[in-house]
């Protein structure tokens, strides 16, 4: 793979776009506890955003973990870690203690604490512990945490796969898959999602969140192992509607379930294991489902890519901040929940964006604090 996969740009922009219309819609989801909750809630949009969890953040593991394979085929490992401390560590550290801080703020006061300003609560995330008991966190930034983590640990692994008996197990499992199908890494995830009975809340704080941690790093491997080969290309490409018919299908049944009150108990017993391997094994299928259609039809460039696969990643680090400062405003406003999640949604992406065109791409500080490319032609941030 020498050539620019467009297919993979284009599934990146529109998952994160995707997660703001998630995020934004957090405040109105009924069940789900957020940093601030709509009074009125909407079950029909927790199905939405449940459909949505299933398979989102899998996908960007994904495409990361072929990613990490392509940039360590064409650079030496102290460069890599170099260019991953650029591009994840200094904005998570940035993120932390700038982008973050507000969200933290907002729920706060919302819930009730008593702080004169924002610069008397901003002292305290550097006193006292970390979210949720203390005010320090990364929110939403876990992301490129785990990223950062997965990229370092996966090394040697990535580096096997490069080696000629890495290369050589890559054509057995590839000449494998041609003949089975690719539901064997579905019952692989499945396995280590086995894990969730022992830590079933993904805490996204490494802390006792090895349920969460083992299955999107199992989805970055898979991306570095099966993304890069021709053989398994061809293969989710020609298999797409096969693939597409298991997850719409899957996903009815996951459903019919839900709905009429008959899922399983969570428990470690037969039928509860069943339902669980179909949401699990459903999730991948959505996950090559979506890189198939892809391949297929979005292997091209624009002007909008070529904006969107820049803007994007600050774009990601910024929407939820916004997202939480409106719906501070927002939830005491007597409006129907519709209006609410359009307006919240249309604002926070108009700022995120705003941001984006003035304050961070044309300025060499704010690129780099934003895990951007630093091009030399442009100006210095002035302070």
């Amino acid at each position: 793979m020498t050539e620019r996969r467009y297919d993979l740009d284009w599934l990146r922009v529109l998952a994160i776009l995707l997660l703001q219309l998630f995020h934004s819609a957090m405040p109105f989801v009924a069940e789900w506890d957020w940093h601030l909750k709509n009074k009125e809630t909407s079950n029909l949009m927790m199905e939405c955003t449940l459909f949505l969890s299933r398979w989102r953040m899998p996908l960007l593991f994904f495409i990361s973990g072929v990613g990490t394979f392509i940039v360590l085929k064409h650079v030496p490992v102290k460069k890599f870690l170099w260019q991953r401390t650029k591009r994840l560590l200094l904005p998570l550290l940035f993120g932390m203690v700038v982008i973050v801080p507000p969200q933290v703020y907002f729920e706060r006061i919302y819930k009730g604490a008593q702080y004169t300003s924002f610069l008397d609560f901003y002292t305290s995330i550097f006193t006292t512990t970390v979210y949720p008991e203390g005010n320090l966190s990364w929110h939403h930034l876990w992301f490129i945490a785990y990223l950062f983590v997965y990229s370092v640990i996966a090394i040697p692994i990535v580096l096997f796969f490069k080696s000629i008996h890495g290369q050589k197990l890559v054509d057995m499992v590839a000449t494998f898959t041609t003949r089975f199908g690719m539901i064997s890494y579905g019952m692989i995830l499945f396995v280590a999602s086995l894990l969730y009975f022992w830590y079933p809340n993904e805490t996204h704080a490494f802390v006792d969140d090895w349920a969460g941690f083992t299955k999107y790093f199992l989805y970055f491997l898979f991306g570095a192992f099966i993304g890069v080969h021709p053989i398994f290309w061809a293969h989710i490409v020609d298999n797409r509607r096969q693939n597409f018919k298991l997850a719409f299908f899957g996903t009815i049944l996951i459903n019919y379930f839900r709905w009429n009150n008959i899922e399983p108990d969570w428990a470690m017993n037969v039928k509860y294991l069943l339902f669980f391997a179909l949401m699990v094994i459903n999730a991948w299928f959505w996950v090559i489902t979506f890189l198939g259609y892809a391949k297929r039809y979005l292997n091209f460039n624009n002007k909008f890519l070529q904006f969107a696969n820049e803007a994007i990643y600050p774009f990601y680090i910024l929407h939820q901040t916004f997202i939480v400062i409106l719906a501070y405003y927002i939830i005491p406003v007597k409006e129907d929940i519709l209006t609410k999640y359009l307006f919240l949604t249309v604002i926070s992406s108009v700022l995120s964006v705003g941001c984006y065109v003035f304050l961070i791409k044309p300025y060499k500080a704010t690129r780099l604090l934003f895990g951007m490319k630093v091009k030399p032609s442009l100006q210095h941030c002035k302070t």
